[in-house]
């Protein structure tokens, strides 16, 4: 394809159009637009035959110009091939900027297709690739509503990325999780058509430093016997938000073959109604031992996720991290673009903290306040599932997953929403990639690449 056939977007600070290199004529194009580099504006630059020449896109004031603001470009443009030019700022953040703004999700309506990015030559366009790839991967299974992505097709799909990085996968499915002491995965699934599962996915050198990944995979949620609201259960398809999103950061790993042992543990189940289903008052045996009171059906997530910690923690992971879309209190407190992290290491937590800044991924430190314990307390039970009077429900439940966590070196826990109401820069509508930059960044720096 001719190099003429790859149009410029150049982009342009808001007032900034005097500055940005262009032409007396595309001074006075913009002008007589009524383009001043305002945010998000994008102008069709007319070349000397009439014909399409490029674009400017405004970024707007240096001051509050989000860090993937190009991404804006990507959304608006149409079909076609693109270089980026002007004031871009950091290069590699404008250029997967762009291409995590280009995504669609076009399984059940064909819609425009994305544009192409032709990457500046700085750009290492490998990194650029796996991580615009571990992205779409969570994005496109959050995407997926639950009668296509049930338990048995999401095992799939961690089969599908075991089988491209060359990896270990093993599943325990049904009653089998009664047998392999995994009791609270398969009390939370067996109402569902399809069985609640484990699969486990391992890759690279067990001599590495042992990282171990943990996402929760609840298909669809129904809120069990403590049933949901019509409304509560229309984004429910994306329960499985934490399982998507450790396995977009999987890949990222993989693919760039950190020197890590990767240990990644996905607990799966439909928590649907039946004569089968776990009930109120219930008192269920976590694999650790510890008796858990159901307080509330509709706080399974950190059923499942307890017994895979417990899981990972027995092989004293260096890392221990697990993300999942926990709490609805958690969007309460920090909104759907901010999610809460909890940590036993609060310098990896400021690692994480900064990284999230830098790359547009932000996280937001919320203490695991021990005096909080009390309020999952139990007469019958070690503990309850559900804290009472309906106080700091995304502190209570990180504090009730601590318990599973004993013996890895760091834990983090991810409390994400998993979903965009509304487009954002780099983040189109709909299932969203949350953390996985931030998290990748900071092992990438702790573990350096392979050699």
């Amino acid at each position: 394809m001719p190099a003429e056939s790859v149009l410029p977007v150049i982009f342009v600070a808001q007032d900034g159009v005097e500055a940005a290199g262009i032409t007396e004529r595309q001074i006075a194009w913009a002008a007589a637009n009524g383009f001043t580099g305002k945010r998000g504006k994008l102008l069709p630059l007319p070349g000397e035959d009439a014909s399409l020449s490029g674009y400017l896109f405004g970024t707007g004031r240096a001051e509050d110009r989000p860090a993937l603001v190009a991404g804006l470009a990507s959304a608006a443009l149409p079909e076609g091939r693109y270089r980026l030019e002007g004031d871009l700022g950091d290069v590699e953040t404008a250029a997967l900027a762009f291409r995590l703004g280009a995504y669609r999700f076009d399984r059940y309506r064909k819609g425009q297709p994305a544009p192409e990015l032709v990457a500046p030559a700085s750009v290492d366009t490998g990194e650029l690739e796996r991580l615009t790839q571990a992205a779409f991967l969570a994005r496109d299974l959050i995407n997926t509503p639950a009668n296509d992505l049930g338990p048995q097709a999401l095992e799939r799909a961690i089969r599908d990325l075991a089988a491209r990085h060359h990896a270990e996968i093993e599943a325990t499915v049904g009653d089998d999780l009664l047998a392999a002491n995994f009791p609270m995965i398969h009390a939370v699934g067996r109402a569902g058509v399809e069985a609640p599962r484990l699969v486990e996915m391992t890759w690279g050198d067990p001599g590495h430093n042992r990282v171990t990944l943990v996402g929760k995979g609840v298909i669809f949620d129904t809120g069990g016997l403590d049933i949901k609201s019509a409304s509560g259960m229309l984004l429910m398809k994306k329960d499985m938000g934490g399982a998507a999103n450790v396995l977009g950061l999987a890949h990222a790993i993989m693919d760039a073959k950190l020197p890590v042992h990767l240990r990644v543990l996905i607990p799966i189940v439909e928590n649907a109604i039946s004569s089968a289903s776990f009930r109120p008052g219930d008192v269920l045996k976590s694999r650790k031992g510890l008796t858990v009171e159901i307080g509330n059906t509709d706080a399974e997530g950190r059923l499942i996720l307890a017994d895979a910690l417990a899981l990972a923690d027995e092989k004293e992971p260096e890392i221990l991290i697990d993300m999942a879309t926990l709490t609805g209190a958690a969007r309460v407190a920090l909104g759907p673009d901010l999610p809460p992290l909890y940590s036993s290491d609060d310098g990896f937590a400021r690692e994480l903290l900064e990284a999230g800044t830098a790359c547009g991924d932000p996280l937001w430190q919320l203490p695991l306040w021990t005096p909080y314990d009390e309020m999952m307390s139990s007469k019958i039970a070690d503990v309850n599932n559900a804290g009472s009077g309906g106080f700091a429900g995304s502190i209570t439940a990180a504090l009730f997953l601590r318990r599973f966590v004993e013996k890895a070196g760091i834990w983090a826990h991810l409390d994400i929403y998993g979903w965009a109401p509304e487009a954002r820069p780099g983040r189109s509508f709909g299932g969203t990639d949350q953390g996985i930059r931030a998290l990748f960044g900071v092992l990438r720096q702790r573990f350096g690449v392979a050699k």
